[in-house]
């Protein structure tokens, strides 16, 4: 038997209360005792006096489903931050379902490339990703959601048309395999092809399995800059419809026009439904910011259903006039970040072509006219067609404003929503989203009290995605943990330089084993496969 004992701090429990000074005794992966004055005739012991002790930081919004397939040191940006749980599959793109079909998976694994990296191409099941995760030396734990984007793609492609009776039956059938397996919830993609093409009516009738398992939808909503209120609302119908709990994905609003407006009517939206006994909550991140794919910027009727076509037509002068033509116009049902945000607004951070490189870091405007293209349009153009879609970018979005009234509701839950595109210059909320909360929303502003946002962190992302024993400091409870000076724990990432490692985390402990500690990862890879639990089977 292992044994760990933390003597000596201020411990916050995950909930919201008051701290308190106490010692927590661990045994092998959970926590036995807690109180004052505990001893251990063997194991090791950390002096935590002067520091916070808290529950590890649980990032319910993560894109790094591939990586430990591919990536060795993958998790030491997650636990320099002490993120010791995280939950993939979201935004409605997954690694799985993928079909058999090779052609088809192709078409999938090129579309969630400027998300999710390179492809782990033998993996094409539910249960193949959780048997593939259990094998793989896990430096955080692991719950897996699975996108209705993946879903649509593995059983019709990018087709532009309704699902038939018998491809309901079919996609039903993917999302029910996964929540039976243990999925915590379902992600959907509203705002991305081929999603995007799917009406409200259907995503109900699609999201019924979550419903009858008592899990949750967690929506990239269909647009979160002029649509913001409609696509709320949209979302908020569709739980209702399906029975399902909702999890509004980085709410935010976007465009300067919309700033500290439509983000209080949206909120307005959610406290009505929440006051109606409606299961409805959100989610942020704390950067002005956001990060996504560069094909987000296609409007849908330019795609018409093929996105490898548009592609195509994307490298050829008639289909960049065409382009520029399409999305220089607003759409009803489709927000035009061309036109709300502008190309200058927009930065490239990672592409998949050597030659390419030489953009990366620059706005797509001031790129364009260094590198002697027509106007943004045709760079744009340029980059989704030679890259075949693979292009990474960063929208500067947001005001700080409106993600502090975010940040204060009392439902909304600390994510980072970081992209995994191969590139040396990601998002830097990948590197530094939770301690920028104690840094800053904590330490420096004190918009949220040290219990706010550790429970923001903690508590609520163990609930909302049902993860038993994790997310409280409490006996019988896994132990995850952090132990960290507030005064000295910070983020070091910037947009200028995002791949700064996080410092000042005293201890991360995950399961029960030290992963980090003296500024630097251990050899532990003590991360599980987690699985919700309360479902109805």
């Amino acid at each position: 038997m292992s044994r760990l004992l933390i003597k000596d701090g201020r411990v916050y429990d995950g909930l919201g209360n008051a701290p308190f000074y106490a010692d927590i005794l661990i045994e092998n992966d959970r926590i036995v005792k807690i109180g004052r004055d505990l001893r251990t005739t063997s194991g090791r012991v950390i002096d935590a006096s002067g520091k916070a002790v808290t529950p590890g930081f649980i990032d319910i919004h993560r894109h790094c489903d591939i990586k430990p397939f591919n990536s060795e040191h993958f998790g030491d940006c997650m636990l320099a931050q002490g993120i010791t749980s995280t939950v993939v599959g979201n935004c409605g793109i997954s690694m799985t379902p993928c079909s058999p079909d090779d052609e088809r998976a192709g078409e999938m694994w090129a579309f969630d490339e400027a998300v999710l990296g390179p492809a782990c191409q033998g993996i094409r099941t539910y249960s193949d990703y959780l048997r593939a995760l259990k094998s793989a030396p896990l430096p955080v734990n692991f719950a897996a959601m699975i996108g209705t984007g993946s879903v649509k793609i593995t059983v019709k492609g990018f087709s532009d048309t309704p699902f038939t009776e018998e491809e309901m039956a079919q996609a039903q059938a993917l999302i029910e395999s996964a929540l039976a397996q243990g999925a915590p919830g379902i992600s959907a993609g509203i705002m991305y092809l081929p999603e995007c093409y799917s009406t409200a009516g259907e995503f109900g009738r699609l999201l019924k399995p979550v419903g009858a398992h008592g899990g949750v939808a967690a929506f990239h909503i269909r647009g979160e800059g002029d649509s913001l209120v409609d696509s709320v609302r949209e979302v908020i119908g569709i739980g209702k419809a399906a029975s399902c709990a909702v999890e509004i994905s980085h709410f935010k609003s976007c465009g300067m026009k919309n700033w500290g407006r439509e983000i209080h009517r949206a909120i307005a939206l959610i406290d009505e439904a929440r006051a109606a006994g409606q299961d409805v909550t959100v989610d942020f991140y704390p950067y002005e910011g956001g990060s996504t794919s560069l094909t987000t910027m296609l409007p849908p009727v330019f795609v018409a259903g093929d996105l490898n076509a548009a592609l195509q037509k994307l490298g050829t002068p008639e289909g960049v006039g065409e382009f520029r033509r399409l999305a220089g116009v607003e759409y009803k049902d489709w927000d035009n970040y061309c036109i709300t945000l502008g190309w200058d607004r927009i930065l490239i951070s990672g592409v998949a072509r050597e030659h390419n490189k030489k953009f990366v870091g620059m706005n797509v405007t001031g790129a364009a006219e260094r590198f002697g293209f027509e106007d943004p349009f045709a760079l744009a153009a340029h980059l989704m067609h030679d890259e075949d879609g693979k292009t990474a970018i960063i929208n500067m979005s947001m005001c700080q404003e409106d993600i502090d009234a975010v940040a204060r509701l009392p439902y909304s839950i600390v994510i980072s929503d970081s992209i995994y595109a191969e590139t040396d210059t990601p998002h830097p909320r990948m590197y530094g989203a939770f301690p920028k909360i104690i840094r800053e929303y904590v330490m420096e502003r004190g918009l949220l009290t040290m219990e706010e946002a550790i429970k923001k962190m903690t508590s609520m992302p163990a609930a909302r995605m049902r993860l038993k024993k994790r997310g409280v400091l409490r006996e019988g409870y896994y132990a995850d943990l952090n132990i960290f000076d507030p005064n000295t724990f910070r983020d070091n990432a910037t947009f200028q330089n995002p791949a700064v490692c996080a410092s000042g985390l005293y201890a991360c402990i995950v399961n029960g084993k030290i992963a980090y500690t003296d500024g630097r990862c251990t050899e532990e890879r003590a991360g599980k496969v987690l699985q919700a639990t309360g479902a109805a089977k």
